[in-house]
């Protein structure tokens, strides 16, 4: 009898503890945890009235905890952090002195000193730490990784990368646009961690920083930033993001030796979780052509397939560092070169000029 060679893992699934069920939780998290094999979403966190029957409703076998020390009492194997921003630091400390893996969501913490903070401990307690950055596995981040890999822009001299978008109306609802910046508030701890984290992951260290940063719609958050970084390969990176913004540029234009990678349109994974598909569908992060950036070298233009959007290998590689010891796909280090940016960023826009690390 033929011996079978199925690769099928028959252990049973890592229960996950998810702390928070707001926009971050409920829509970016709990599909993907309910959808990776090796994880099985067993309780989530929340004292909220309305975000209870919204488990209720879409996680009827999940449990319901009132505290993180439920989940410190539960006997969880690893627990995902999506609370606001100003508690993120506070509660991995929490659970990583409790031995529970765990996942937090961007940013680790509102600081680099609070971020070393984080990772030190976990370090010291040998436990399992990584900050969630999503959008290493954006469509047009991985084309411009395979375009560059390929040598088709030659050496790369500048990048450019943008968040903006035209909501002149704030959401009163929603702490990051009213919230100050020391409570976790602001478009530059919320969309400023992707780009720079996107930024380093491509170009590396960075050695200088000039920054600024607005707060143009009347609230303590800030709602519009740019900053330019001068990375240790010789790259320049200007990254911006911004919630009055009429006239959008395009979300990639990366100038090269060779040529230019342009693409307009942010990865759809995102619009595709709004519009309910699930991250297990077969058709997840397919980029139609129209949405395709293009190779330009002067009046020559081409369009460039693009690479299949993959927010889903992020839980991936967390199944296979706390079964197989893998390293973690996102370095908690890293999550720190990118809050020693952001910190810079805002002493620059503070003092107008530029900020040596």
């Amino acid at each position: 009898m033929t011996p079978s060679h199925s690769t099928a893992d028959h252990r049973d699934p890592l229960r996950v503890a998810l702390l928070g069920y707001g926009v971050g939780g409920r829509k970016f998290h709990a599909p993907m945890l309910t959808t990776t094999p090796g994880l099985r979403l067993a309780a989530v966190v929340t004292t909220n009235p309305q975000r209870r029957a919204a488990v209720a409703a879409d996680l009827p076998d999940v449990a319901v905890l009132d505290d993180v020390a439920d989940v410190l009492a539960g006997g969880y194997d690893l627990a995902v952090v999506t609370t606001p921003s100003r508690n993120h630091a506070e509660l991995a400390c929490r659970l990583v002195e409790s031995d529970v893996a765990t996942v937090v969501d961007k940013p680790l913490a509102l600081s680099a000193a609070q971020g070393r903070e984080v990772v030190a401990t976990a370090r010291q307690r040998g436990v399992f730490l990584t900050v969630y950055q999503n959008r290493r596995w954006d469509a047009e981040h991985l084309t411009l990784q395979r375009l560059v890999s390929a040598g088709e822009l030659g050496e790369v001299l500048r990048y450019e990368s943008r968040f903006e978008r035209w909501r002149p109306d704030v959401a009163e609802e929603k702490w990051r646009e009213t919230a100050a910046p020391e409570d976790g508030g602001g478009i530059l701890l919320d969309l400023g961690s992707h780009v720079v984290d996107q930024a380093i992951s491509l170009w590396g260290p960075v050695h200088r920083v000039y920054a600024e940063v607005e707060a143009r719609r009347g609230t303590a958050a800030d709602d519009e930033v740019f900053v330019a970084l001068t990375h240790a390969s010789g790259v320049h990176s200007h990254l911006s993001a911004g919630a009055l913004v009429g006239a959008p540029g395009p979300r990639l234009r990366v100038l090269g030796s060779r040529g230019a990678y342009v693409c307009e349109h942010l990865d759809g994974q995102e619009e595709a979780l709004g519009s309910g598909l699930r991250p297990d569908d077969p058709d997840w992060g397919v980029e139609a052509p129209p949405r395709w950036g293009r190779l330009v070298r002067g009046a020559q233009s081409q369009a460039v397939p693009s690479e299949r959007g993959d927010w889903p290998a992020f839980y991936r590689g967390c199944v296979a560092a706390l079964r197989d010891d893998a390293p973690p796909l996102v370095d908690p280090d890293d999550a720190v070169r990118v809050l020693q940016v952001l910190d810079a960023a805002r002493q620059s826009a503070a003092r107008g000029d530029v900020i040596r690390l």
